[in-house]
């Protein structure tokens, strides 16, 4: 057996970012930028005020305090998008709304709430400093300045800055499309019926849901016959397409274990025995002209769950061109479990809080990796070491996190908020 790190290090080294494309800017969300993206404008693209006020020249308003305010006729409103061009008297004010360009000559803006108001003749207590409140043109980004650096991921944020930059399209690592082949006669599509032998094809379903929620994009979710003409032929064909094919079932050692049997030999494709537990079996090669990584899982869904989250997941997201690093944390085990003594072992958990606040875990459902009932209420998986014979409570676990942190200190909070109301005496 080799371990996971060997088998981790070998997939990564063979995995590279997919090609470069120019996407429009709102297509580029969740991709990452393999170039420089610069402003095609001066931001703000013109004065403007950051208050709703009075645009003044601040030499007029001269000692003007709550106890002797000055008073200033009103020569009109701007409001934000106004497009005619303003030219500031002096003596007088402009009331200005947020946004709204600056008239020419005025050098301030005055918070309505130092004011009293009036739209045509107003009051002031307060003599501003040159430049108050008034955003200046460039002051965010200069024209051909970087808005964006290369290697940059797109989220939401950074897409408010492309356009308002002026960027219209970006280079960016291309999207990963993803597919994804169950294996095996005895497996039934969701939704059709399920005769003697046979079971519900839930790998299928759970994967597709791993790779977008992952951020990635699965293009094809199908089935494998236990047939090798069948199967290479449909390996093949998503090989002209995908910039991954993950596939599950038929990588060990039975009769009817096609997939080995079809890829063995193929490319850079190798079956190894990983020690860890559940994921003993794995498989992984690079096919085709186009160097498409191919992830061969077992075939138990608990042994597939972990396995993506051990070596796809790490493995996609470089297929992205992201930098990421390790998204774990750790957590004080309150009922201890047995594990194996030659492996690393993943278990399933269910997270709580301990008397100072921080994580705390014990295992849900059973050991066996054919059993899902567990992962619908396992938080994380609790990695223990091919040392350890047993998880004693009160010692520390490495957690990889199954749900968004946000999503667990929620139901944590949720499940405290609802003890304490029971225990103050109101209802259960």
């Amino acid at each position: 057996m080799i371990s996971v790190e060997e088998h981790l290090e070998n997939i990564l080294e063979q995995v590279h970012p997919v090609e470069t494309r120019t996407v429009p800017v709102p297509r580029a969300h969740g991709l990452v930028t393999t170039a420089d993206a610069r402003s095609q404008v001066d931001l703000p693209r013109f004065d403007n005020s950051s208050m709703d006020g009075y645009a003044v020249r601040r030499e007029d308003l001269r000692g003007a305090s709550p106890e002797n305010p000055v008073l200033l006729p009103v020569s009109g409103d701007v409001a934000a998008g106004d497009p005619l061009p303003r030219e500031h008297v002096p003596g007088q004010a402009w009331r200005i709304m947020t946004g709204a360009p600056i008239p020419v000559g005025a050098d301030a803006v005055v918070r309505v709430e130092d004011t009293d108001g009036h739209v045509r003749e107003a009051q002031f207590r307060v003599q501003p400093e040159e430049g108050a409140n008034i955003r200046r043109a460039g002051e965010d980004v200069r024209a051909g300045e970087v808005v964006l650096p290369a290697g940059t991921r797109v989220g939401a944020p950074q897409l408010a800055a492309l356009v308002s930059a002026g960027v219209e399209q970006v280079e960016v690592v291309g999207p990963v499309r993803v597919v994804v082949l169950s294996t095996g006669d005895e497996l039934v599509p969701v939704g059709e019926p399920v005769g003697p032998g046979q079971i519900v094809d839930s790998n299928g379903p759970m994967l597709e849901a791993l790779v977008r929620e992952a951020g990635f994009f699965p293009v094809h979710v199908g089935h494998l016959p236990d047939d090798e003409s069948a199967t290479k032929k449909e390996i093949k064909h998503h090989l002209d397409h995908a910039d991954a094919i993950i596939t599950t079932g038929g990588v060990s050692k039975g009769a009817y274990d096609i997939v080995k049997k079809v890829l063995s030999g193929e490319g850079t494709t190798e079956f190894v025995e990983v020690a860890m537990q559940p994921g003993k079996p794995q498989g992984f090669g690079v096919l085709g002209k186009r160097k498409v990584p191919v992830f061969t899982l077992p075939g138990n869904p608990v042994s597939a769950l972990v396995s993506f989250e051990v070596f796809v997941r790490p493995a996609l997201e470089r297929r992205a061109g992201r930098r990421v690093s390790d998204s774990t944390t750790t957590g004080l085990v309150t009922t201890g479990w047995r594990s194996a003594s030659d492996r690393r072992t993943y278990t399933r958990v269910r997270i709580s809080r301990d008397v100072t606040g921080e994580y705390a875990v014990e295992p849900v459902g059973g050991a066996g990796s054919h059993l899902v009932a567990g992962l619908a209420m396992a938080d994380a998986l609790a990695v223990s070491g091919a040392d350890e014979e047993e998880v004693t409570a009160g010692s520390q676990v490495e957690l990889v996190l199954l749900r968004p942190r946000r999503e667990i200190d929620g139901r944590l909070s949720a499940e405290e908020s609802d003890a304490g109301t029971t225990g103050d005496g109101g209802e259960a």
